[in-house]
């Protein structure tokens, strides 16, 4: 599945819309960075991704399955080391107060992934630039 994203950032410092289809988001940098920190900075932006399409892919899972589980969390932190040139994803996820069996644990847990975010993390990736 391809995507397509365009992010316009004009004179004001680093507040920058985000189009993709009919949707938008805002991104900035922190105050600390020269932003005004009206929109989340495009490392939580990438934590986001990873977040989000676990939770979903948990969703279509367990209902897939028919299992009583309402509430799925999912929290990503992200921790980059440019000196090492490598970076680290900390995921936690939990299901409120659903009590939830080892086995089906274990499922969710390969299932998490499976997730197609996580795998494009954790293959191999290339970056292509163009300038016009």
């Amino acid at each position: 599945m391809g995507v397509t994203v365009k992010a316009s950032l004009g004179t004001e410092k680093y507040y920058t819309e985000v189009i993709a289809g009919e949707n938008k988001i805002i991104t900035d940098e922190p105050i600390d960075k020269g932003g005004g920190n009206k929109g989340f900075n495009p490392f939580e932006i990438l934590a986001t991704s990873l977040a989000s399409c676990t939770a979903a892919t948990l969703r279509m899972y367990i209902d897939r399955k028919g299992w009583e589980i309402p509430q799925i969390n999912v929290e990503v932190e992200l921790e980059n080391y440019p000196q090492t040139k490598t970076a680290q994803f900390c995921r936690v996820i939990d299901f409120g107060i659903t009590e939830i069996s080892e086995e089906i644990k274990d499922k969710l847990f390969k299932i998490a992934d499976a997730c197609p975010v996580h795998k494009i993390l954790t293959n191999d990736i290339e970056v292509l630039t163009k300038i016009h």
